[in-house]
């Protein structure tokens, strides 16, 4: 089959051939028909099977006859990161080239002023992450009266983000007659009610790939002990023992992004790191210089496992191994792209054993370990810092001088405990001392002496007391 018995108009077959197309792919085969008769789609497929232009290609079939009105979008498209939804804009500039249709990419990191010009003006495609949608509706930016169709993006990636409430509200604003168009990686159970919640008797298209791994991907497991700076040292020990054109590190969390960019930058390597803090035009800016090679390796949280197409990749590493499963294939599928081989090594310590365990039964095969010269568990302390400053006010002491002090406090607790006598008197123990207050920087009135001992103060007598004592002397 070929994109010509699909029913699309002249104009994209051109742009299709333009961007190089011959054949779609079996998600693109299967849901472009069904789209184009205004049917609800329910779609799972994995990542890069090509499932954004089995919406895109068909919306634009659609929206080329109509106009747009100002502040009221036709079609709105729902995703969870800004890379995916400026990639999904980028499949819109290329297939819709010989259409003039209006488009706004709505996203955070990005000021409102031009966002608001082109929604002023009215759109036919809004692309929109869920959160910069609401600020603009609540703005009293934008209406949602006369949306006509819905797509909504790697459903299951949005609940994982925490998004659905957005979504659900935003979805409660739209016409209810409208068409829907619903993709997922993967349809859990919470993911399949929100379907039957959102679609009204959709078309189920479900696209499995052979191997959830593309085989374009040699994957590899070192295993180290659980310490960041092992890790560290061994991930760069592994960037040297490979012959890297260009690399993506993950990890999961977005402060471990940051360090282990600084990490990578104090032991001379080219990096850069990409994670959802970044503003727009930063991040931006990043995989500008990624692609251009300004930057060998870019270390990124999760944001950057889906959506974006970066060709060239020749290795992803793992910094960790991923905490859903489905993240492993999203990642590794980074590299490996366009018929090339990639390599994936992931490190991995004994406090992942269940997270790995999830990964190999979702690719349906155990990983490779890899020896890698230099690098065992006792080994890479490069980063170990070799002292440590005392934080101010700390009493830790070296062992010589815990000692002493040991000493000096059994001594202490011997002599307040001990009898103290008069002549002839009872013995009396030393009351431990209460709140004890600092000692004033004043000059004290030195008191008169008294004769005879006090019992029961020790070598330090109150002066109010010496004090009282004189004046009932006197």
């Amino acid at each position: 089959m070929t994109f010509n018995d699909l029913g699309l108009s002249p104009e994209v077959l051109r742009a299709i051939e333009d961007a190089g197309y011959q054949t779609p792919t079996p998600i693109q085969e299967e849901a472009i028909p069904f789209v184009l008769m205004g049917r609800d789609v329910l779609g799972c497929a994995q990542t890069g099977t090509g499932k954004t232009a089995s919406f895109t290609l068909p919306m634009i079939e659609i929206l080329a006859s109509g106009r747009s009105r100002a502040r009221m979008a036709r079609s709105l498209i729902m995703t969870p990161t800004r890379e995916l939804a400026t990639q999904i804009a980028e499949n819109f500039e290329t297939y819709g080239k010989y259409h003039k249709l209006s488009m706004a990419l709505l996203i955070g990191g990005v000021s409102f002023e031009d966002q608001n010009a082109k929604l002023d003006r009215g759109v036919d495609v809004m692309i929109a992450t869920p959160g910069r949608l609401l600020d603009h509706f609540e703005r009293g930016r934008i209406l949602l009266t006369d949306i006509k169709i819905l797509v909504i993006d790697e459903a299951d990636r949005m609940m994982d983000m925490g998004f659905m409430p957005d979504v659900e509200k935003i979805v409660s604003l739209l016409p209810p007659i409208r068409q829907t168009l619903f993709f997922s990686a993967t349809m859990p159970i919470e993911i399949r009610r929100l379907a039957d919640k959102f679609l009204m008797n959709p078309k189920e298209i479900s696209i499995t790939p052979k191997t959830a791994a593309a085989e374009t991907v040699k994957q590899f497991l070192a295993t180290v002990e659980n310490k960041d700076y092992v890790k560290r040292d061994t991930l760069r020990k592994l960037i040297r023992s490979e012959d890297i054109d260009n690399a993506i590190v993950f990890c999961n969390r977005k402060r471990d992004v940051d360090t282990l960019n600084r990490s990578l930058q104090k032991h001379g390597f080219k990096a850069a790191s990409l994670h959802g803090d970044m503003t727009q035009p930063a991040r931006l800016e990043t995989l500008e210089a990624f692609k251009n090679s300004d930057t060998q390796i870019l270390v990124a949280s999760d944001v950057a496992a889906r959506g974006l197409d970066l060709p060239k990749v020749s290795h992803v590493f793992n910094f960790d191994v991923p905490l859903h499963a489905e993240d492993y294939v999203h990642r590794i599928g980074r590299t490996g792209r366009a018929g090339r081989e990639g390599r994936a090594l992931t490190i991995t310590t004994s406090a992942d054993k269940k997270f790995l365990a999830a990964v190999e039964k979702f690719i349906g095969k155990k990983i490779e370990f890899i020896s890698i010269e230099g690098v065992e568990e006792t080994d890479a302390i490069i980063e170990r810092p070799q002292s440590v400053r005392r934080k101010k006010g700390s009493t830790k002491k070296t062992p010589e001088r815990k000692g002493r002090a040991t000493k000096q406090k059994s001594e202490k607790i011997s002599k307040e405990t001990s009898p103290l006598r008069d002549s002839g008197g009872p013995a009396i123990e030393k009351r431990p001392k209460g709140n004890s207050s600092k000692p004033s920087s004043k000059p004290q009135r030195k008191p008169e002496p008294i004769e005879g001992d006090i019992i029961g103060m020790g070598s330090h007598v109150p002066a109010f007391m010496l004090r009282s004592c004189t004046d009932k002397d006197e």
